[in-house]
């Protein structure tokens, strides 16, 4: 919204005032657009800054993949949702030809969360899942709006120390994930709309697992043809 005039015509009852189709209608119409224009350019700056950033974490992960690791994913909220995308993606690939690649959503098991945190704290969730599943060669990849989560950066520190490549999506200014030095590749979305850094977060995922298959295309490729010739 633009003006006061806007957002009383959109929330009238927030000012005592009772509801104008009309005005209120041409108010929705006006929202509808600005928010598809925001998200539009804020998608382009955010690809166009952080491209060379998205491609060396796909060949990072890719590298993972081809020593026989795993990927591990976290978040919060709704980006626990992401995290369980992100995992389905690559566990479950939607395009033809493209094989399964191994992953973990950290979120999914809610008895093993609330054991952890309430035995040892929240902060501690992803941490302890990490110690007994992760190992050195595996990647993790956290998922926060702000990039403060504390239980992921406390995962993403203990993940460094194991020698687990780390790879965050964030929002604003980074927050801790790029002021740490426990991100290995953060891919920030440079707005402070929720809702904008989800949407960006959402296409980049999506466009990492793309880029990892591309990756390691050649790679099932020469498998195949070394099978063929024994």
């Amino acid at each position: 919204m633009s003006n006061d005039g806007d957002l009383k015509a959109l929330y009238p009852f927030l000012h005592g005032q009772p509801q104008a189709p009309d005005r209120l209608e041409a108010a929705l119409l006006h929202s509808v657009e600005e928010k598809a224009r925001d998200s539009r350019e804020i998608n382009a700056r955010f690809f166009s800054e952080q491209a060379p950033i998205l491609v060396a974490a796909a060949k990072a992960l890719a590298e993972v993949y081809r020593r026989g690791g795993r990927m591990f994913s976290m978040g919060n909220g709704g980006s626990s949702c992401d995290a369980s995308h992100v995992a389905v993606e690559f566990v479950h690939p939607i395009t033809a030809g493209r094989p399964a690649l191994a992953a973990t959503n950290l979120v999914a098991d809610l008895a093993m969360i609330s054991a952890v945190g309430n035995d040892l704290g929240f902060e501690h969730v992803f941490v302890r899942q990490l110690l007994a599943q992760g190992k050195a060669g595996d990647a993790l990849i956290g998922i926060s709006t702000s990039g403060n989560s504390a239980n992921l950066m406390a995962a993403f520190v203990k993940a460094k120390e194991i020698g687990i490549v780390t790879i965050g999506l964030a929002g604003g200014d980074g927050g801790k994930m790029t002021s740490s030095g426990a991100v290995d590749f953060c891919l920030v979305v440079p707005t402070s709309s929720i809702h904008r850094v989800q949407e960006c977060h959402v296409a980049a995922y999506h466009i990492l697992w793309d880029l990892v298959h591309t990756l390691l295309a050649d790679d099932r490729g020469s498998a195949t043809t070394k099978g063929a010739a024994a």
